[in-house]
This record gives structure tokens, sequence and C-alpha cells, in this order.
């Protein structure tokens, strides 16, 4: 009887380990991108996944458009493809 408590018990340690090593910083990290992504604006100067520099143009429902290079192409993408906002940063940093 007391091995199988025994048991449980290591698997109750193991689930909090879990919990605690791989599960809370996940949910973090997405709760941090949601809220870059939720107040992103226009001009702001952003980085996407691909590596792709420009400046945000217009905010809609679930894409964004953006102005990249001299030739200032626009281009319209999903808001989950951006990884990085430059401009957030640097207010943040003063």
């Amino acid at each position: 009887m007391s091995s199988s408590l025994f048991i449980g018990g290591y698997i109750v340690v193991l689930l909090v380990i879990f919990y605690l090593v791989l599960w809370l910083p996940e949910s973090r990290r997405k709760k941090k991108f949601n809220k870059m992504i939720s107040t992103l604006r226009t001009n702001d100067e952003i980085i996407t996944r691909g590596g792709i520099m420009g400046k945000v143009v217009s905010v809609q429902d679930d894409f964004v458009i953006i102005q990249t290079g001299p030739d200032k192409i626009k281009l319209k993408m999903q808001k989950s493809a951006i990884a990085n906002v430059q401009t957030r940063r640097a207010e943040e940093a003063k």
C-alpha cells in the first residue's frame, strides 16, 4: 500500500516540475506576445519572423499593412508573423 503512495507522490512531483519548467514560461510568453500584438499601432517599426523590417501603415483585425525599404513597398501580413516591435522597445528604455 505504501509503495503505491510513494509512486503517486513521484507522479505529483513530476507534474509540478513539468508545470513550472514548461507550461508556465510558455504561458507568460504568450501573454506578452498577445499584449504586444493588441497594442500595435501605426508608425510602429516592426521585425517579422522572416526578418523583414518595416513601418506599420495600417492595423486591421488579424492583419497589418507594413511599408518596407526605400521603394516604400507595402505588404499585408498576419499579426502573428510579427516577431518584435522596435519602436515600443525604444520608448520603454527611456
